[in-house]
């Protein structure tokens, strides 16, 4: 079996073991924290990397130009310039940990960081990552441009990968796709938006058909996994299952679930379905291929330590 990669939680939730205040419902999530208490999204990072995370993702979900602008009268030149320090933030922390953990033995001794960025929709503050309404109402060159700058700043400041998340329509999916030929040493995954039905992601677009024509689209090595993310985990496997029994070539998959919960802009979070732990589907997502696998809104460190030790079980177990 090829190398499993264990992700980091959700931000804002093991952000708020600091913070102590809402973070949910603001227009820019747990990006303005970048500014207000920088010192606690360097604590969230190491709390990920302590509990086993192989890979952490910079806290730019949510970093947009536009946002800055709109909501702390930011210039371009001041947004990107705080996109380059959510990646020292990142850097810091991996730096730290590989000095606690010098002389010890531990299963993320190389930690790497993604770059992350949120579709178009996490921007509108609609709640549309989770619909992909906007599916109709965009040009590719439209989202091309708008993702470029955000992009272009992570690169330039030497994240290890992209993560492309949350992606909820297919002319998005397609469009960041080709935008990545523009950087070809770039490197990402892409992590659509999906229904609970097990086959559609947010739009009503197969899931297998946009994912499977995503990795195909992409310049070769360019895309390291394609898979969903913030959807209940009960409902993960019957979006991938059978994907790479279908496909003659094998496709890394990266799913990295929500607690469980159900978000909407007018109630925020709610517990609609009954409860499932992440790390139980672990061995089943692992034998599909899944290959990069965490936990995605309202999880935190300590459902990563379960998570590294169910991936650590497998591991154990059948090789």
């Amino acid at each position: 079996m090829a190398e499993v990669k264990v992700l980091d939680g959700g931000f804002s939730t093991q952000l708020s073991k600091y913070v102590g205040e809402k973070i949910d419902g603001d227009p820019l999530w747990t990006a303005r924290f970048l500014v207000t208490d920088p010192g606690s999204v360097f604590a969230t990072h190491l709390d990920f990397l302590r509990a086993g995370a192989d890979i952490i993702q910079t806290n730019t979900y949510q970093a947009t130009l536009n946002g800055f602008a709109k909501y702390l009268n930011f210039s371009d030149e001041e947004s990107i310039g705080l996109l380059h320090k959510a990646v020292e933030f990142s850097k810091k922390a991996v730096e730290i940990y590989k000095k606690e953990t010098k002389n010890l033995i531990v299963a993320n001794s190389e930690p790497l960081i993604s770059g992350s960025c949120g579709p178009y929709g996490a921007s509108l503050h609609d709640g549309s990552e989770y619909t992909g309404t906007y599916n109709n109402l965009v040009s590719a060159n439209f989202i091309k441009e708008w993702h470029k700058p955000r992009i272009k700043a992570l690169l330039d400041s030497g994240v290890d990968m992209l993560s492309l998340e949350t992606i909820p329509c297919r002319i998005e999916a397609f469009a960041i796709v080709e935008l990545l030929r523009e950087f070809p040493n770039a490197k990402a995954w892409l992590s659509l938006s999906c229904r609970n039905d097990g086959k559609s992601i947010a739009e009503g677009s197969s899931f297998h058909k946009i994912a499977v024509e995503c990795y195909k689209r992409a310049a070769p090595g360019q895309i390291l996994a394609v898979g969903m993310n913030c959807i209940a985990p009960q409902f993960v496997t019957p979006l991938i299952k059978g994907i790479n029994q279908k496909n003659k070539e094998f496709i890394p998959l990266v799913v990295y679930p929500n607690s469980g919960e159900v978000y909407t802009v007018a109630e925020g979070w709610q517990k609609k379905e009954e409860y499932y732990p992440i790390e139980q589907f672990i061995p089943e997502w692992l034998n599909q291929g899944v290959r990069i696998v965490g936990g995605c809104c309202r999880t935190n460190a300590t459902d990563v330590e379960k998570i590294r030790a169910a991936v650590e079980k497998y591991r154990n177990e059948n090789f």
